[in-house]
This record gives structure tokens, sequence and C-alpha cells, in this order.
């Protein structure tokens, strides 16, 4: 039986209330069976402050993009490195499972995110992406 609640899967449940516990500045709800996260990250105590939103659709891979300050290229002109279409960061290799439903968006995504912003800045110094990893090709 059906009553009109929004129920979401359990997994979303469990996303969100371990983003509240470990990162209790940032904003989990859950609206239409989607995760909305939003919150601030300084990679090192030295760096910017970036406010950063993440979507993440039960199954699908965790969007995450940086929503002040933009992004932008660096002193050599250089594209942004690591990111899609429309600058969502490139954290993982997807082929490779690094992040599957079962794994805690608290505990992966956002301290990957913060990484990929200590790179980025590093980025802006030297002209060289740090980080390594693989890019991951985006079909046309």
């Amino acid at each position: 039986m059906h009553y009109g609640f929004n129920i979401a899967p359990k997994n979303l449940l469990h996303q969100m209330i371990a983003v509240r516990r470990q990162y209790p500045a940032f904003s989990a709800d859950i609206q239409r069976q989607i995760l909305y996260i939003k919150g601030s990250l300084q990679p090192t105590p030295r760096s910017d402050s970036y406010e950063v939103k993440i979507v993440y659709h039960f199954k699908r891979r965790p969007v995450v993009s940086v929503v002040k300050p933009q992004l932008v290229r660096n002193f050599n002109g250089d594209a942004l490195p690591h990111v899609y279409p429309g600058n969502t960061l490139c954290l993982y290799q997807p082929k490779y499972y690094e992040f599957r439903g079962e794994h805690l968006i608290s505990e992966t995504i956002i301290p990957w995110t913060s990484l990929w912003l200590y790179y980025y800045e590093a980025w802006h110094i030297t002209g060289d992406w740090l980080g390594g990893g693989e890019h991951v090709a985006v079909k046309k």
C-alpha cells in the first residue's frame, strides 16, 4: 500500500545519514529518490574554500561540481584536467569499480573531491596535474 510518501531506497538514507554525521556543516537531503549534498571543502589550511555540490541518483555515478569559486584554466591557459562536460569532476575510473553503491559518499566521494581540489590548486602553481589517474574518455 502506498500513502503518497516519497520513500527513497534504503541506500540513499544510509548515505544521507553518513554525510550528516561525518560532515555536519554539509546539507544532505533526498528529493524524488535523488540525494543532494552541498558543503564547503578547504583542502589545506592555506587553500581557498570551495562550495561543492554532489547529486547522487541511486545506482549511478555521483555527479560532483564546484559551485564557488568557478573553476578556471591555469596560467598556461590549459583546459581543466580530469573533468567531464560541464566541469563536473572526474574523481575515479568507473571501470575499476572504485565507487559502488555500497560505498559511503562520506568516506569516498567527499574526501576524493577535497583531494581533487588540492591537485587543482597545485596544477595552477606548476602547470602539471600531479594527481595521477586516468581520465575517462567521454563519448560525443
